[in-house]
């Protein structure tokens, strides 16, 4: 991170401390602890909102964007959440279907009341990939990452339309942008291999490059403002997740609600085993079984 000016922002009236960030690889859980502070008291979260989304998924599809002006970078990121933030009787009509749900929103109208608004926060799809340019607008931000089973994060992917739209062709310069945080693009070999992958292997190499971009954050941030959670944990004991997450933010947190009302089941801890064939396991052990290791996912 680069140190700059300190700026303050104001969005409804209130000025915006300590907001808090959710970050993880793709189809990893970000989504379920996001949903967990949106439906607690005091907490404005947003996740894919429409002045937001444009803005990450570009530093997403083009790092060399934010390098060298922190400054720039962080200013339109403050400016896309200064708008996504507002409180305003229209202002959920843009937001995904994810956020809505999340929000327990039927119809039209703000998913939250303005008065109401203590703290702000924001889990994007690729918010991760722009971690650096955010802290920068964010100084005294909270980030709270989320680490999943490799092998379950790449079936859960192979499912996402979405996640698997970065993979098209022309879709991201993997040539002009070197490394590439968002497609695990570290070593020149990866970047050689790259084209010849199946999307199997894109994906872990997706995941491992986000673990162990997770890793190097942990490194820098003090405790105060980051701590990491793992999926397993988040569905098998949403309680003392949320107890965490409480004392982290010095807020009241509401549990993760395992089969909430609108939203999709969670998948279980180990549903790779049903999801992925014996040589697609074999794949994602080949890009990504030192990283799993290390992280404690063994076989």
């Amino acid at each position: 991170m680069t140190a700059g000016p300190q700026h303050i922002l104001v969005v409804n009236g209130r000025k915006v401390r300590q907001p808090v960030f959710v970050i993880g690889a793709p189809c990893s859980g970000a989504g379920l602890l996001a949903r967990s502070l949106k439906r607690s008291g005091g907490f404005h979260v947003t996740l894919g909102q429409r002045w937001v989304v444009p803005v990450v998924q570009a530093f997403a599809r083009r790092p060399s964007i934010p390098r060298g002006r922190p400054e720039a970078a962080a200013t339109v990121l403050r400016d896309a959440f200064a708008q996504a933030w507002q409180v305003t009787a229209d202002c959920c009509l843009g937001c995904t279907q994810q956020c809505r749900e999340a929000g327990r929103l039927n119809g039209v109208g703000p998913c939250v009341s303005q008065p109401g608004v203590l703290r702000y926060g924001d889990a994007s799809p690729e918010l991760m990939y722009c971690v650096d340019p955010l802290l920068d607008a964010f100084p005294d931000a909270r980030v709270l990452q989320v680490i999943r089973d490799g092998r379950d994060a790449v079936a859960a992917m192979l499912a996402d339309p979405a996640v698997l739209a970065w993979f098209r062709p022309g879709f991201v310069d993997s040539g002009a942008e070197f490394p590439h945080p968002l497609l695990g693009l570290e070593q020149e070999a990866d970047r050689a291999a790259w084209p010849g992958l199946s999307p199997v292997a894109k994906c872990a190499m997706r995941w491992r490059g986000a673990v162990r971009q997770m890793a190097r954050l942990r490194a820098r941030l003090p405790a105060e403002q980051l701590v990491t959670f793992r999926y397993e944990d988040v569905v098998r004991q949403p309680a003392s997740t949320a107890a965490v997450i409480s004392g982290f933010l010095a807020t009241p947190v509401q549990a993760v609600e395992p089969s909430a009302p609108g939203c999709p089941p969670l998948a279980e801890p180990g549903c790779w085993r049903r999801a992925l064939l014996p040589a697609q396991a074999a794949e994602v052990d080949a890009v990504a079984g030192e990283e799993l290791r290390r992280v404690g996912y063994s076989c």
